[in-house]
């Protein structure tokens, strides 16, 4: 209830106190919290851009072992917000493990930028002969790596979602302000990226690797200063249970125990509180959906397994989390072909002419720009004319479903890899008319032929990233949405691991005999173009399993309390059709 001013979503000051809506959160508090977003994406694609240029040219890895250390490390920083999103979800709040995190993020940036910058921990090279690095220069760079991971495990999955959490959804002007708060996220997002990709990448191989990394790392420092400054604006949400992830231990053994009951023919009569039990403790009440009928059987009455039965919204809850792992794993191949961007299309690009002008040489690595780019046109005109132009036709706030927005990407995103599996191909014919056979030889044909991949990708992922970020957000049973925001880190953080398992393969596998590897260390005299082949088919196989299962997927419905005690539906229409048309 909204009582003298106060946030009708209960939300409270650090200390705990609730706070006025009208002196805090909303885009005012949001402000103090884009600066560090922008800094932690130019720091990490200040790495993750060029990585495998640095393993190759400063710690003289192989092509295949780069490309797969690459990926191993951005999945690892994909993969732990798992870990930081249960601390915070369960234990510390999404401030307080933040601030933790970001303190280890920083300490591993500046690790990294010691590892690049003092002679004793770098190869030496004599006449042009560089010598292999030894054990201990590999191992302390690698720790900084990955404590930038662990890092990132803890800020990932909460600054976004602590930043969602300055909107109050139970009033309406709020509500319609935070329909476009995952845009502008991303779009600070993507300035960070932007000016990794074209200036630090620059840097780093033009003016040194210890000022490349220097650079965010005092930028990183500048914009936790900034968020600390906005502290007493900022809203924080109140923990309504102890341990949010129990439920989805306990609904599947509830259910089991249960597996001989009958469900009785009304869902009405499963267990479940009172409308005024989630009224006085300000919790939502979810509603009862026909899919994964399975674990109804938890919230039977009379049931087997000595303890009070669930609630239907305890089983709701898990059913969404189930709903949402069919839709995580289809996005995991579109994570792979995102993967490429950062490994092999670079690596792509230090083959091909690379020359602007008489003197100026362009990074391969800093065509990245150009997906950063398209996405940081693309992100405006979307809210600001494709959203409008189709609210006015379909009648959804957001124009389109999440998931018709999940599914445009995806298409996109597989003619991208057509368009990439034809360049490649008309790469192999440039070689072949030339008699280019050395790895080092420059393949006559413009680096800007790559551009449309790039650009596509990045359009791709206006209605990738964004649209993922916002579903597991938007999806998540309420007290786990820090948690829900992993799977939107966690697939990413899968697709990069599932590229490094299909390069070692693909690599073993055609690497036989007399058969060249698709993927060898001279990218002249290799196959590149099979593997985009491949990729090509994996991907449009898995559009057709994104189309399946959005056509199964059933949006949640809630129910929330709003004008001392009336209850509002939060509604999500039950109706099912492909790729998640409910209006």
């Amino acid at each position: 209830m909204e009582t003298k001013g106060f946030t009708q979503d209960g939300t409270v000051d650090l200390r705990g106190r609730p706070v006025l809506a009208s002196k805090t959160g909303k885009w005012n508090a949001c402000a103090f919290l884009v600066g560090y977003e922008a800094f932690e994406r130019m720091a990490f694609y200040g790495i993750a851009s060029n990585l495998v240029n640095y393993l190759t040219t400063q710690l003289h890895e192989d092509t295949v072992s780069s490309v797969r250390n690459v990926n191993s490390w951005s999945g690892s920083v994909w993969i732990t917000p798992i870990l930081g999103a249960y601390i915070a979800d369960t234990y510390l709040g999404r401030f307080w493990t933040f601030t933790v995190s970001s303190l280890i993020y920083v300490m591993g940036m500046i690790m990294l930028t010691t590892a690049v910058s003092l002679k004793s921990l770098k190869p030496t090279c004599t006449n042009g002969i560089c010598n292999k690095a030894s054990t201990s220069q590999v191992a302390f760079f690698y720790i900084s790596l990955y404590t930038i991971a662990l890092g990132a495990g803890g800020t990932k999955p909460n600054i976004s979602t602590f930043g969602a959490d300055q909107f109050d959804d139970f009033n309406p002007h709020e509500k319609e302000l935070k329909v476009s708060f995952f845009n502008w996220w991303m779009f600070s997002s993507f300035l960070g990226a932007l000016f990794a990709t074209l200036g630090l990448v620059y840097i780093q191989e033009n003016l040194g690797w210890g000022l490349g990394y220097g650079v965010p790392t005092v930028g990183l420092l500048v914009s936790l200063v900034v968020f600390y400054l906005g502290t007493p604006i900022y809203r924080h949400k109140v923990r309504k249970t102890k341990s949010p992830a129990r439920d989805l231990i306990q609904v599947p053994v509830t259910a089991f125990k249960n597996r001989k009951l009958q469900l009785p023919q009304n869902p009405c009569q499963l267990h479940e509180h009172e409308p005024q039990y989630y009224i006085n403790s300000g919790k939502r009440q979810v509603h009862y959906t026909p899919i994964f009928r399975f674990l109804d059987k938890a919230a039977v009455k009379d049931g087997n397994s000595g303890r009070p039965p669930c609630t239907v919204t305890q089983v709701e809850g898990t059913k969404l989390v189930l709903g949402m792992m069919l839709i995580w794993l289809v996005t995991l191949v579109p994570s792979t072909i995102w993967a490429q961007i950062n490994t092999l299309f670079v690596k792509q690009g230090t083959t091909l002419d690379r020359s602007l002008g008489s003197s100026f040489q362009i990074p391969a690595a800093s065509l990245g720009s150009f997906v950063t780019l398209s996405m940081l046109i693309s992100v405006p005109m979307y809210d600001r004319y494709f959203v409008p132009f189709m609210r006015h036709k379909t009648g959804n706030p957001r124009g389109i479903t999440l998931l018709q927005r999940l599914g445009i990407g995806f298409v996109i995103q597989v003619i991208a890899i057509a368009i990439a599996y034809a360049v490649e191909v008309r790469r192999m014919h440039v070689i072949r008319v030339h008699q280019i056979t050395g790895p080092k030889q420059i393949v006559p044909m413009n680096i800007f032929w790559l551009l449309p991949q790039y650009v596509l990708l990045g359009i791709a992922d206006v209605f990738n990233a964004i649209g993922l970020l916002e579903f597991f957000y938007d999806q998540s049973p309420e007290d786990m949405q820090s948690l829900g925001t992993t799977f939107f880190t966690s697939g990413i953080g899968i697709g990069n691991f599932l590229n490094s398992f299909l390069v070692t393969m693909v690599d073993k596998l055609t690497d036989r005999g007399e058969h060249k590897s698709w993927i060898g260390d001279n990218l002249n005299d290799s196959h590149l173009d099979y593997y985009y082949g491949f990729l090509l088919v994996i991907s449009t196989l898995n559009l057709g399993a994104f189309i399946w299962a959005s056509s199964k997927y059933v949006y949640k419905r809630e129910t929330k309390e709003v004008n001392e005690g009336c209850i509002e539906m939060d509604s999500k229409a039950l109706e099912i059709s492909p790729l998640g048309l409910q209006v």
